[in-house]
């Protein structure tokens, strides 16, 4: 009849319940790939606000219900992420939310955030400076064993091989053996001008751009400080990628890497060391990949806190 309203029956819930005896569970179920804005002291004071995507999930407990609703999970991270400054407070009231709002089927939590920060670098000579964007990595997990927060990173350096760098020596020496006579008298103006020749650069050892992946747990109330961490993880491999750069920092760059030689295995005994010192710092794991000039496939080496419960990678 016209004028008359009709009711409108209320929406259909096909989460709960199961339509059959459910035996075996997913571990978890949740989404990915949420788009919010947030920001981020890194350590210096320096707030930062970035986009980033956001992981949720609840750990299933129980055979309840038929799926959970993913709805309630984005509304949390709305609420707790979206344009906040993230810490390890903030994360483990998300936890406990997202816990909270499926009580009856989940009893843990995680979340995953990955975004870029900005870092200014200075130069190495020159009074130049400039921006480097590191990937970050924050995960945050609360269950049984209580919330746990991991912060991951990656630090690109370059890598100049120790074997290659020896096989080139060689080579040096054989060609100094050819253009001189071992029983001239030699001139230090002729060497000299011999070493800035070509013939005195014959060949040069094989570099690679490089990469470490690094995954830390810091102690129980420690403040996020991703500065530190990449410094301590730079300053040990003593050979990071530059920003703006003159030729007199080009010229320091090679001199790093000549200083610097290093293989894999020695890239990540530097920074386990360097990361051993931090008391700040309770586990950690490291992935070294050296992408190789000689070869199509890299080369990779882990480590991993010697005393550690378990490698984070």
């Amino acid at each position: 009849m016209k004028g008359t309203q009709r009711a409108i029956p209320p929406l259909p819930e096909v989460t709960v319940p199961a339509p059959v005896a459910l035996e075996i569970l997913p571990h978890w179920a949740g989404v990915e790939g949420i788009d919010l804005p947030l920001s981020f002291d890194a350590g210096d004071g320096d707030l930062q606000r970035s986009r980033a995507k956001v992981d949720a999930f609840v750990g299933l407990a129980c055979g309840k219900p038929r799926g959970i609703r993913r709805s309630r999970l984005y509304r949390l991270l709305d609420r707790h992420l979206g344009g906040k400054i993230i810490d390890g407070e903030v994360l483990e009231h998300l936890l406990s939310a997202l816990m909270q709002a499926h009580v009856d089927v989940a009893d843990r939590a995680r979340i995953s955030i990955r975004f870029e920060h900005l870092v200014r670098r200075a130069a190495l000579r020159s009074d130049n400076r400039g921006w480097r964007a590191y990937p970050v990595l924050i995960e945050a997990t609360r269950g049984i064993q209580g919330f746990r927060l991991v912060l991951g990173t990656e630090v690109t350096y370059s890598s100049t091989c120790p074997a290659s760098a020896a096989l080139s020596r060689q080579l040096i020496q054989q060609q100094f053996a050819d253009d001189f006579d071992p029983k001239s008298q030699l001139d230090h103006a002729t060497v000299m001008a011999w070493l800035g020749s070509e013939r005195g650069i014959l060949a040069t050892p094989h570099a690679q751009r490089s990469t470490a992946r690094l995954r830390v747990r810091f102690v129980d109330g420690a403040p996020i400080k991703l500065i530190d961490l990449l410094d301590r993880a730079e300053q040990a491999l003593g050979t990071p990628v530059q920003t703006a750069v003159k030729r007199e920092d080009e010229q320091a760059f090679a001199h790093a890497n000549g200083s610097n030689l290093m293989f894999c295995e020695d890239a990540a005994r530097r920074i386990q060391n360097a990361l051993l010192l931090d008391e700040s710092i309770a586990d950690f794991s490291i992935r070294i990949a050296h992408h190789e000039s000689l070869h199509a496939h890299d080369a990779v080496a882990y480590a991993n806190r010697p005393d550690g419960l378990a490698p984070l990678l």
